[in-house]
């Protein structure tokens, strides 16, 4: 197979089937679905159970103990059978061509960085029931949306390559070989934000690797919801920490190293 697609859950059952079906119509069909819970909610296993997943599937959970998702990525890449990684979460439906582009251009040491449009509640909400909805005259009203510029499937996007200042962590791939290299995703991040892009986006390059722009290629849709966190000072002070460091390879990652 040609990828994990490796998608974040936590109890929004309503959302993993809007991305799942934003999978059927992709047109890269070559991969496997790891759903990695940080939790073991009960709807969602009994949602999982009873879909017919078209692709090899593994469903990870682990004990609900607050945020803990690095830890959930962590045992996901352990678990990966392909060896490039596409990283997504359970609230952001994708462009039918999302993985061919992760896919496509795919290569050793290099991080592919997408970005995703916000969309607004009446939007979402009609995703949510599964309304197919011509987006491109939606998005060029706006009418609430959020990074509006990203919603957008451009097929010579590759030839603009417009920068990505920092790597999103619901859009973004690499090889598991390099991810494993700096010994996965830091379990000290124990709060959303930060952790599991701001992180890696500095120690992967440190390791030798180069981001490489998805913007408008890999294109994504977040479904709104009301933001989980509006502090990430903690975060940020432990990240500066870290870098002030140079700690390139976690110490509390997949490996734990005294």
């Amino acid at each position: 197979m040609k990828a994990s697609l490796i998608i974040s859950v936590y109890r929004n059952v309503a959302a993993l089937e809007a991305v799942l079906l934003s999978l059927r119509r992709q047109t890269e069909q070559d991969f496997e679905v790891i759903l990695s819970e940080d939790g073991q909610d009960e709807q969602m296993a009994a949602f999982i159970q009873g879909y017919d997943f078209p692709w090899p599937m593994q469903h990870l959970t682990q004990e609900d103990k607050g945020w803990r998702k690095n830890k959930a990525l962590n045992s996901a890449i352990k678990s990966a059978n392909s060896e490039w990684l596409i990283f997504v979460d359970g609230d952001c439906m994708l462009h039918p061509r999302f993985v061919e582009m992760h896919v496509r251009y795919s290569a050793p040491h290099v991080v592919l960085a997408g970005k995703r449009v916000k969309l607004n509640p009446d939007l979402s909400e009609r995703m949510l029931r599964g309304e197919r909805i011509l987006l491109f005259p939606y998005l060029l009203n706006k009418r609430g949306c959020r990074l509006v510029e990203e919603g957008f499937y451009l097929p010579i996007a590759h030839l603009l390559r417009r920068p990505v200042r920092h790597l999103t962590g619901s859009n973004m791939s690499m090889s598991k070989e390099d991810i494993i290299a700096i010994n996965g995703f830091d379990e000290n991040y124990t709060l959303p934000a930060i952790g599991e892009d701001y992180d890696i986006e500095w120690r992967l390059p440190a390791n030798g690797c180069k981001i490489v722009s998805l913007r408008n290629l890999a294109v994504q849709y977040h479904l709104y919801h009301p933001e989980n966190w509006t502090d990430d000072s903690l975060n940020m002070a432990y990240f500066n920490q870290i870098k002030q460091q140079r700690q390139i390879i976690c110490k509390n990652g997949i490996r734990k190293i005294q």
